[in-house]
């Protein structure tokens, strides 16, 4: 479930929003005041929804859309006059007066989109440090030295006993070089 932070320079009407997604079945996390307050919560946060209005006692939602990490988006509540300015990437506007079913329509569709993106960011295999690099060549030499294995075996070997034993490869071959050198 996507975490919220409700930013509203109203108080009450930032409780209201809070009180409405949270009877709705949302998570939030936080509600806001002004910018900093939100920009705190959502470094707490490795992505999330930003649900707020159009300006704050500190800065405007395009300030704030510019300090947030590109894997938080933003729900801009405002009157439809201001969304001509509502141009920014990952913000996304819903007129005022707010209508329950649009609020949280939107946010589902929302949630849906960002579940998509981390999903997709955890295809991405993450690029290994040097040193891991290293220590895998470490392992694949020695498997090839000791065991007359080829490159390609060396390393497809590896790569299924890190699998059979939920590791990654870097602790396997940590491991591989721990016991072949003992």
């Amino acid at each position: 479930m996507t975490k919220m932070v409700v930013v509203f320079s109203n108080h009450d009407d930032a409780v209201k929003i809070r009180n409405l997604l949270v009877r709705q079945g949302f998570s939030v996390v936080a509600v806001c005041t002004t910018g900093a307050q939100a920009i705190q919560a959502a470094e707490r946060l490795s992505d999330g929804i930003i649900v707020c209005g159009y300006k704050y006692s500190d800065m405007i939602y395009r300030q704030l859309r510019e300090y947030l990490r590109d894997e938080f988006e933003m729900l801009l509540v405002a009157s439809h006059h201001l969304w001509s300015e509502c141009s920014t990437e990952n913000v996304i506007c819903l007129g005022m007066p707010l209508k329950v079913n649009e609020l949280t329509d939107t946010l589902e569709m929302m949630e849906n989109s960002m579940a998509r993106k981390r999903k997709q960011r955890k295809l991405v295999p993450r690029e290994r440090s040097e040193d891991e690099k290293k220590l895998i060549l470490e392992a694949k030499a020695l498997l090839m030295e000791r065991n007359n294995m080829t490159e390609e075996d060396a390393h497809r070997y590896i790569q299924k006993r890190s699998m059979d034993s939920k590791s990654n490869m870097v602790d396997m071959a940590k491991s591989i070089l721990s016991i072949m050198r003992d």
